[in-house]
């Protein structure tokens, strides 16, 4: 089975590669080799590849330059989702589609469920609310939106590696403790995302990420803990909780983007899925 994984550079893409079972065929496909903003070119690439499956890594995820470049967001978030869902149709190819807790407000005391009224408060949710939507339109019936929150891996830029970095640097951090959501190491998501290449039937929307709780602030004291523990870092340096009013940024971002899982087989603890990619990059 030939599978085209888009957004090649990407951390989920990368993990996805890795991941891949033996009896698939994957091919990763970044810029350069697609444009997902321009129809012919993906069906160059799907004529070029006759895939049966097609796994959507890329995205604009710059949560706070979305805010003043809502256009670029909205076309790599919204406008190429609703050319690949229209291609996936056409060619009838499963399309797997990565979209986020951010599509929620964050008002909600509780987990939000899959059928939870969405109501993004930000450029970058409302963007991929709309590749949603351009999904379950132009695409209905052999599709899958997965969201998933808080995504790190030992490849490429997230918030474990910025921590590192910083706690290697600085002498004292602050960390926002009143945004609660749940960290998710991208390689289970990765295998995640190939049990739903090959599963039969499909739901319309899943909720992915790994169990437990936390807030940023919980986060970043257990990146220090482990990498202390791992070798990775040599000093301990004190961390300490403070509002997100005290750190404010462009874009608003959700007080609770707590998803409820839609399964719970092999989920890590967010805790064990840090240690797994500490260990990786150790």
């Amino acid at each position: 089975m030939n599978v085209l994984i888009i957004g090649k550079n990407g951390q989920v893409a990368w993990e996805l590669q890795k991941a891949c079972p033996s009896h698939i065929t994957a091919h990763a496909y970044g810029r350069n080799e697609i444009n997902i903003t321009d129809p012919q070119s993906i069906e160059q690439a799907i004529t070029q590849l006759a895939p049966a499956v097609i796994i959507n890594a890329s995205a604009y995820t710059a949560v706070d330059k979305a805010e003043s470049e809502q256009g670029e967001a909205h076309l790599i978030n919204a406008t190429a989702v609703e050319y690949l869902a229209k291609a996936a149709t056409k060619h009838n190819i499963r399309l797997l589609h990565i979209s986020t807790d951010f599509v929620f407000d964050g008002a909600k005391n509780t987990p939000y469920k899959v059928d939870d009224q969405t109501n993004p408060i930000n450029v970058y949710g409302e963007s991929k609310l709309a590749g949603e939507l351009a999904i379950k339109t132009h695409c209905p019936d052999n599709s899958a939106i997965v969201r998933t929150s808080w995504v790190y891996s030992s490849h490429g830029n997230n918030f474990v590696k910025t921590m590192l970095r910083l706690m290697a640097e600085k002498d004292e951090l602050n960390v926002v403790s009143d945004q609660i959501g749940c960290p998710t190491n991208a390689n289970g998501l990765a295998t995640f995302l190939w049990q739903l290449a090959e599963q039969k039937a499909l739901e319309p929307i899943y909720h992915y990420s790994d169990l437990g709780v936390a807030s940023w602030y919980d986060f970043a004291v257990a990146i220090q803990d482990c990498a202390i523990e791992k070798g990775i870092l040599n000093k301990r340096i004190p961390i300490k909780p403070i509002p997100t009013k005290d750190y404010p940024t462009p874009a608003t971002r959700p007080v609770l983007s707590l998803m409820e899982q839609s399964c719970l087989e092999q989920r890590l603890h967010w805790r064990a899925g840090l240690k797994r990619m500490l260990e990786s990059i150790n």
